[in-house]
């Protein structure tokens, strides 16, 4: 059992506001000889309130949280060990203020600024709801607003050129491992799924006539996404390799080309399958939110009206598929290239 530490103790770590020193962190959580967890992480609020997300958002969320653990107590208390429910208004208005900072010295996009604090109400919600916060400090510890502004999307568009590339690099290695990548690269762009709603899939989960899958996206949202018909060529090969089992699309291949049918490719492995192929393929980087942006691109560019491709795409708000729209860039460039300068005083005689 962990030693009592004495609040005027120095070595206990402090929470810092500004520079000055304003509450000090209790006891850290485990114990001194090994290190072990001690409490119940069920009493923990940033863990309780990690372990309603889905997987990529515990991830994301997790990370948020051990960065501002760390900030508020100048790296002296993690995610376990920050009393997060005594956390007050002085606290959370601190760490907007660094992420505002951050944001203005470019260092943070404002999106990921605001999932940090998105992150912070997170765990001082749960810590009200574990009733080790009363409601008062709980509504003011949490009234921050939003940090405004906004950026271009990341990554870029990928056109149809590069998309041949890249499935021809997975012809050439051969084996199931191509198969596997050609069909994961052509469901990244022909359904524009994340990546780990690829990685996710299941056999079941797939449909061949008429071709489409059913994906489980944010906010445990399941949506029925429709196919190009040049979906199923790829996804029956793949299948006839792996097998119609019941388990996950997508499994690992260890070096030997031996399937690994109850392990499913993970975000990660994705990602790293589909830089490899775009390696081979003598490609500038391509991430599955390149593919996941030129589906929506493309998309809008053919005609499909903004509500359709936010429900194919999974959106909450069509401000965000808007983002992908292609058509005003255009029209921008179209304007901006009716303007003209007098080039003659620059000509050579």
């Amino acid at each position: 059992m962990a030693s009592r530490v004495r609040s005027d103790d120095r070595s206990v770590p402090k929470l810092r506001v500004d520079g000055g020193t304003v509450a000090p962190v209790p006891q850290p959580l485990r114990t001194a000889a090994d290190g072990a967890l001690v409490a119940d992480w069920g009493q923990i609020p940033a863990r309780v309130y990690v372990a309603g997300l889905s997987g990529d958002g515990q991830r994301t969320m997790t990370a948020c949280l051990s960065a501002i653990a760390s900030w508020l107590s100048a790296g002296g208390a993690d995610i376990d060990t920050l009393p997060w429910a005594s956390l007050r208004f002085t606290h959370t208005t601190a760490v907007r203020a660094a992420l505002a900072l951050a944001v203005s010295e470019s260092r943070y996009a404002p999106a990921t600024a605001n999932k940090h604090l998105a992150a912070l109400r997170g765990a001082l919600k749960a810590a009200w709801r574990l009733g080790l916060m009363s409601t008062e400090d709980y509504m003011r510890a949490v009234d921050l607003r939003p940090i405004p502004g906004s950026r271009l999307p990341a990554g870029r568009d990928v056109d149809q050129g590069e998309l041949v590339a890249l499935l021809e690099a997975c012809a050439a290695h051969g084996g199931p491992a191509g198969i596997r990548d050609a069909a994961v690269i052509s469901l990244a762009y022909l359904s524009g799924a994340r990546r780990a709603e690829l990685a996710a899939l299941h056999v079941s989960d797939v449909e061949l006539d008429p071709p489409a899958l059913r994906v489980l996206g944010k906010g445990n949202k399941q949506r029925l996404v429709p196919l190009s018909p040049t979906a199923a060529p790829f996804l029956s090969a793949w299948i006839e390799v792996r097998g119609a089992a019941p388990g996950p699309l997508f499994c690992a291949i260890d070096r030997a080309g031996n399937l690994r049918a109850g392990r499913a490719l993970t975000g990660e492995a994705i990602r790293q399958l589909l830089q490899r192929r775009a390696a081979v393929a003598g490609l500038a980087s391509v991430t599955p939110h390149d593919l996941r942006r030129s589906y929506a691109g493309d998309l809008l560019d053919a005609g499909a009206d903004l509500p359709a491709v936010q429900q194919l795409l999974g959106h909450a708000s069509p401000a965000t598929t808007s983002r992908y729209d292609r058509r005003g860039d255009r029209a921008r460039r179209a304007a901006a290239e009716r303007l003209h300068l007098d080039l003659r005083p620059f000509r050579t005689p």
